[in-house]
């Protein structure tokens, strides 16, 4: 018999003031573009597919720990709780389930703090 989950409290301590979740088609090139490398353009981070704008984060900017994730789908990385280039890809549906769940909870945590802009497309 599976044990219960504790619950996450996912919320932050000063939560912004969301837009509403955009399903903008964002290509993997564009996507790529939002590392934080070019300083007019936006931060993005993709889970599973959908976009955040992490822009309002400097850990995501040029070397800072998270920015290994910027401009990329990083679902594979964040359930496998890895730093490494490599394993900032979007494939993680062969997942153990423990993982799947770490990346569920990512995607709870990142939907609480950033504006959804989009979804990968193509």
């Amino acid at each position: 018999m599976a044990e219960a989950a504790e619950p996450k409290n996912f919320a932050p301590k000063n939560p912004p003031k969301l837009e509403p979740p955009k399903e903008n088609p964002i290509s993997a090139v564009q996507l790529a573009k939002c590392d934080g490398t070019d300083s007019t353009s936006p931060i993005y981070v993709a889970i599973m597919g959908t976009v955040f704008d992490v822009s309002g984060n400097t850990a995501y900017a040029p070397k800072n720990p998270y920015h290994v994730f910027a401009g990329k789908d990083a679902s594979r990385a964040l359930a496998q709780s890895s730093l490494k280039p490599e394993d900032c890809r979007p494939d993680w549906e062969d997942l153990p389930e423990k993982e799947q769940g770490v990346l569920k909870d990512w995607f709870k945590f990142f939907s609480k703090r950033y504006n959804i802009v989009g979804k990968v497309h193509g």
